[in-house]
């Protein structure tokens, strides 16, 4: 059976050319391994770019959109399925069911969202698959500050801030999931 990794990013390419060859990486990596991509449908930014570098590797990709960004044309025309959601809500909810693993690569605040409700739906026993956040160019540090902040304030516990597994590379990020049992 296909592994498939939900990979949560910007819709925007972000300030940094070594973000888009981050997403380029992953994807080309992810398709090598035959790891399926999950992710939120769209054509554009890093979203775009890892989508289409899974493809032109020979990979499969599993795109989850709502509606209303089908209807402001913003889907990826070109993907093994794309899922058509009425909500955020189930575009979360189903990337969650399809996948085995996450892995956050630099994005906004829909990337934000994604990452802290994956990590509190671990906390809830939801599920137990790994969260990886590809720190490339330190994005994440500010990150696992307010959480290592939050936990010496006492509302994070220890437990849920190592859920959140740090990866300087895309190489990284690999050793990760394949020490997951993701190929």
């Amino acid at each position: 059976m296909t592994k498939s990794v939900c990979v949560f990013c910007g819709s925007a390419p972000g300030a940094r050319p070594s973000y888009s060859r981050a997403a380029e990486d992953l994807g080309r990596a992810m398709a090598q391994r035959g790891i399926t991509l999950v992710y939120g449908g769209g054509r554009l930014g890093l979203m775009g770019i890892i989508a289409d570098s899974v493809l032109q590797a020979g990979g499969r990709v599993i795109g989850v959109i709502p509606r209303m960004l089908i209807e402001r044309e913003l889907a990826h025309p070109g993907l093994t399925t794309q899922h058509v959601v009425n909500t955020m809500h189930e575009r979360k909810t189903l990337m969650a069911e399809l996948s085995e693993g996450f892995v956050g690569l630099p994005g906004g605040m829909g990337t934000f969202d994604e990452l802290v409700e994956i990590v509190t739906w671990a906390q809830l026993g939801l599920h137990a698959k790994p969260v990886v956040l590809a720190n490339i160019e330190d994005y994440f540090v500010p990150m696992y500050g307010m959480l290592d902040y939050a936990v010496q304030e006492g509302f994070v516990t220890a437990v849920s801030r190592a859920r959140w597994r740090n990866a300087e590379s895309i190489e990284r990020v690999m050793q990760i999931l394949a020490g997951e049992g993701i190929p």
